[in-house]
């Protein structure tokens, strides 16, 4: 190639460059816009949603395994809130993945952390919502891959009746809460096709509660990398500990505070 050639493609690869950059600058100002009020209000409402579907299973599979303690080995858990009360049922898919079956149902009582329990005998089939979510949450779980901790998992429901499934590092010790290693899924409305994958965090943060009486909750704070918001998860980690705790979020231009009741707040602007 004749030096005329050589500099018309550096020429051309400089122009790509220049584009490239270009195009890197612009994204970066425009993710230095702040978040919209709707936007925090929205992260709030999953990250509630979240906190009360994880207060649920948990409650529900205490009083499960009071009546039968090896009901819940090698089941789904899953939970739905239905007419302002929690429902949380245990089973699994059939061989051909058509129907899901409810051995055991556990339903919220006018205490909120206490459930009745109805074992299923024989097991009452399903090819409603608990299908689609039991077929999302194997979707999700094979997708995530082996894990070397006990992960908890959730299943919302999302826009467009798809399916939002949470996986997410579950407590190993006693006042010591995990934070970080999760993702959210959106599947599709019949549980079979991963339309989305968002990572939420990626290194695991043990936060530990003060238990001393009387003491005042201190914010736990950490740096979030993944994007310049604040994730489903932060408000479920604020708002799973008893008291819960508020939490500074710092991101690449911001710096949230997650208050007691979830709500997201911007306490600063970086330049």
């Amino acid at each position: 190639m004749n030096d005329r050639g050589w500099r018309s493609e550096i020429a051309a690869a400089a122009v790509v460059l220049a584009v490239l950059l270009a195009a890197a600058v612009y994204a970066d100002e425009r993710s230095a816009t702040p978040p919209s009020s709707a936007e925090l209000a929205a992260i709030t409402l999953r990250g509630r949603a979240l906190a009360e579907y994880d207060q649920a299973a948990w409650h529900a599979t205490d009083a499960v395994q009071m009546a039968n303690p090896k009901t819940a080995e090698g089941e789904h858990s899953l939970a739905k809130k239905e007419n302002g009360k929690w429902r949380v049922v245990y089973g699994a898919l059939n061989a051909d993945k058509s129907k899901f079956l409810i051995g055991y149902e556990a339903m919220q009582s006018a205490k909120p952390r206490e459930f009745s329990v109805v074992k299923n005998d024989p097991a009452v089939p399903d090819d409603g919502f608990y299908l689609f979510a039991a077929r999302a949450l194997e979707l999700a779980r094979k997708d995530f891959g082996k894990v070397s901790r006990p992960m908890s998992s959730a299943v919302l429901a999302a826009p467009a009746n798809r399916l939002y499934v949470y996986l997410y590092p579950a407590p190993e010790k006693a006042g010591v809460f995990p934070v970080g290693g999760d993702v959210r899924y959106l599947i599709s409305p019949d549980g079979q096709e991963i339309v989305e994958k968002r990572e939420l965090h990626k290194s695991i943060v043990e936060s530990q509660k003060n238990s001393r009486k009387g003491s005042k909750a201190a914010a736990a704070n950490h740096v979030h990398v993944q994007s310049d918001l604040p994730e489903d998860t932060d408000v479920f980690s604020v708002l799973e500990q008893d008291p819960p705790s508020p939490a500074i979020i710092g991101t690449r231009h911001f710096v949230f505070e997650i208050s007691t009741d979830g709500s997201i707040t911007i306490r600063k602007t970086k330049k």
